[in-house]
């Protein structure tokens, strides 16, 4: 049998904060899976929290949850991801990490690698947030 761990890794002498890990470890058995870039719209292409950082992350990371769970896991499996932030400045991170403390049913989005990047624009202009993810299944 095939047996697959992921290990959080925050080094003592790097930056460490709620829901974030450093370093993320996948070892053993098992696929991965790359999800594409998920935003703020609902599956009939309703925007959520139009002009509202928080509402759109908050979406983005349900879409994120829908996503991985179709691959057959869960947010715990979700190892790196990539939040872009269109115009990005210090209220909306703090708006994006407060939505990330309460994504999953009022409970914090699993602490995983993750990068901020500012963008000018998405695909939509509308659009505020956008997130990517890696996620690896035990076999």
């Amino acid at each position: 049998m095939n047996t697959m761990s992921i290990q959080k890794i925050n080094p003592p002498t790097l930056l460490k904060f709620d829901g974030l890990a450093q370093v993320v470890v996948a070892a053993g058995g098992g696929s991965t899976v790359y999800i594409a870039g998920q935003s703020a719209y609902t599956n009939t292409f309703e925007l959520v929290g139009a002009g509202d950082y928080r509402a759109q992350a908050t979406q983005a990371l349900h879409n994120l949850r829908t996503a991985v769970e179709a691959a057959g896991g869960t947010v715990e499996n979700i190892v790196s991801s990539t939040v872009y932030i269109k115009g990005l400045n210090g209220q909306a991170s703090e708006q994006v990490m407060a939505a990330m403390a309460t994504a999953i049913d009022g409970k914090p989005f699993p602490a995983h690698a993750f990068s901020m990047i500012g963008v000018e624009a998405l695909s939509g202009p509308e659009l505020l947030v956008e997130i990517s993810a890696i996620a690896v299944l035990q076999a």
